[in-house]
Protein backbone atom coordinates (compact mmCIF):
# COMPACT_ATOMS: atom_id res chain seq x y z
CA UNK A 1 0.00 0.00 0.00
CA UNK A 2 2.87 2.32 0.80
CA UNK A 3 4.31 1.72 -2.67
CA UNK A 4 0.99 2.63 -4.31
CA UNK A 5 0.66 5.85 -2.28
CA UNK A 6 4.26 6.78 -3.08
CA UNK A 7 3.67 6.14 -6.79
CA UNK A 8 0.55 8.33 -6.83
CA UNK A 9 2.46 11.07 -5.02
CA UNK A 10 5.32 10.83 -7.52
CA UNK A 11 3.04 11.00 -10.56
CA UNK A 12 1.26 14.02 -9.10
CA UNK A 13 4.60 15.73 -8.41
CA UNK A 14 5.86 15.11 -11.93
CA UNK A 15 2.65 16.39 -13.49
CA UNK A 16 2.62 19.47 -11.27
CA UNK A 17 6.22 20.27 -12.11
CA UNK A 18 5.56 19.79 -15.84
CA UNK A 19 2.59 22.15 -15.75
CA UNK A 20 4.48 24.70 -13.67
CA UNK A 21 7.51 24.48 -15.97
CA UNK A 22 5.29 24.90 -19.01
CA UNK A 23 3.72 28.01 -17.49
CA UNK A 24 7.07 29.57 -16.61
CA UNK A 25 8.63 28.72 -19.95
CA UNK A 26 5.57 30.01 -21.79
CA UNK A 27 5.86 33.27 -19.89
CA UNK A 28 9.57 33.56 -20.67
CA UNK A 29 9.37 32.56 -24.33
CA UNK A 30 6.36 34.72 -25.11
CA UNK A 31 4.89 34.43 -28.59
CA UNK A 32 7.57 31.98 -29.75
CA UNK A 33 6.75 29.35 -27.14
CA UNK A 34 5.17 26.92 -29.64
CA UNK A 35 8.50 26.62 -31.46
CA UNK A 36 10.41 25.86 -28.25
CA UNK A 37 11.30 22.18 -27.97
CA UNK A 38 11.25 22.13 -24.16
CA UNK A 39 7.88 23.86 -24.06
CA UNK A 40 6.49 21.21 -26.41
CA UNK A 41 7.93 18.44 -24.22
CA UNK A 42 6.39 19.92 -21.08
CA UNK A 43 3.09 20.40 -22.93
CA UNK A 44 3.19 16.73 -23.94
CA UNK A 45 3.72 15.68 -20.32
CA UNK A 46 0.89 17.88 -19.05
CA UNK A 47 -1.63 17.32 -21.84
CA UNK A 48 -3.36 14.24 -20.31
CA UNK A 49 -3.94 16.06 -17.05
CA UNK A 50 -5.26 19.18 -18.80
CA UNK A 51 -7.65 17.06 -20.86
CA UNK A 52 -8.84 15.25 -17.73
CA UNK A 53 -9.40 18.61 -16.03
CA UNK A 54 -11.38 19.74 -19.06
CA UNK A 55 -13.62 16.70 -18.79
CA UNK A 56 -14.11 17.14 -15.04
CA UNK A 57 -14.68 20.88 -14.98
CA UNK A 58 -18.11 22.41 -15.61
CA UNK A 59 -18.92 23.93 -18.98
CA UNK A 60 -18.61 27.53 -17.80
CA UNK A 61 -14.88 27.09 -17.17
CA UNK A 62 -13.04 28.45 -20.19
CA UNK A 63 -10.60 26.13 -22.01
CA UNK A 64 -7.65 28.44 -21.32
CA UNK A 65 -8.26 27.87 -17.59
CA UNK A 66 -8.08 24.08 -17.83
CA UNK A 67 -4.34 23.99 -16.97
CA UNK A 68 -5.07 25.91 -13.77
CA UNK A 69 -7.89 23.47 -12.95
CA UNK A 70 -5.49 20.58 -13.61
CA UNK A 71 -2.90 22.09 -11.26
CA UNK A 72 -5.51 22.53 -8.53
CA UNK A 73 -6.79 18.96 -8.92
CA UNK A 74 -3.26 17.57 -8.94
CA UNK A 75 -2.49 19.62 -5.86
CA UNK A 76 -5.42 18.02 -4.07
CA UNK A 77 -4.31 14.54 -5.21
CA UNK A 78 -0.75 15.26 -4.05
CA UNK A 79 -1.96 16.51 -0.66
CA UNK A 80 -4.17 13.44 -0.21
CA UNK A 81 -1.22 11.19 -1.09
CA UNK A 82 1.02 12.99 1.39
CA UNK A 83 -1.56 12.64 4.16
CA UNK A 84 -2.08 8.96 3.29
CA UNK A 85 1.67 8.35 3.33
CA UNK A 86 2.02 10.06 6.71
CA UNK A 87 -0.83 7.96 8.07
CA UNK A 88 0.68 4.75 6.72
CA UNK A 89 4.13 5.60 8.02
CA UNK A 90 2.77 6.32 11.48
CA UNK A 91 0.85 3.05 11.54
CA UNK A 92 3.70 0.77 10.40
CA UNK A 93 6.52 2.75 11.95
CA UNK A 94 8.68 5.52 10.64
CA UNK A 95 11.72 3.23 10.29
CA UNK A 96 9.92 1.15 7.65
CA UNK A 97 9.14 4.22 5.54
CA UNK A 98 12.75 5.18 5.09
Amino acid sequence: MLLLVSAVKLVAELALLALLGQAVLGWLAGAHRERNLFYQLLALMGRPWVRAAGCLSPSFVLPQHHPLVAMCLLGVVWLAAVLAKISLCLSVGVAVCR
